[in-house]
């Protein structure tokens, strides 16, 4: 038996931007680029979709 609860929440990764970088593992960067890359899709996800809400609000006051 393991003193180690596994139904234990695990702590989420978070990458603060300009943190020191020294002492992660290359698996362990690799992990901060694939969250940074699915950020930034999200980020231009809802980029668009204000863009597109905007468009849709400035036509019809056009009209």
């Amino acid at each position: 038996m393991s003193f180690i609860d596994d139904d234990r929440p695990q702590k989420k990764v978070a990458h603060e931007i300009g943190c020191d970088l020294s002492t992660l593992s290359v698996d362990e960067l690799r992990a901060r680029v694939e969250l940074l890359k699915a950020e930034i899709v999200r980020i231009e996800a809802e980029a668009a979709s204000k863009t597109s809400t905007r468009s849709a609000a400035e036509s019809l006051f056009r009209s």
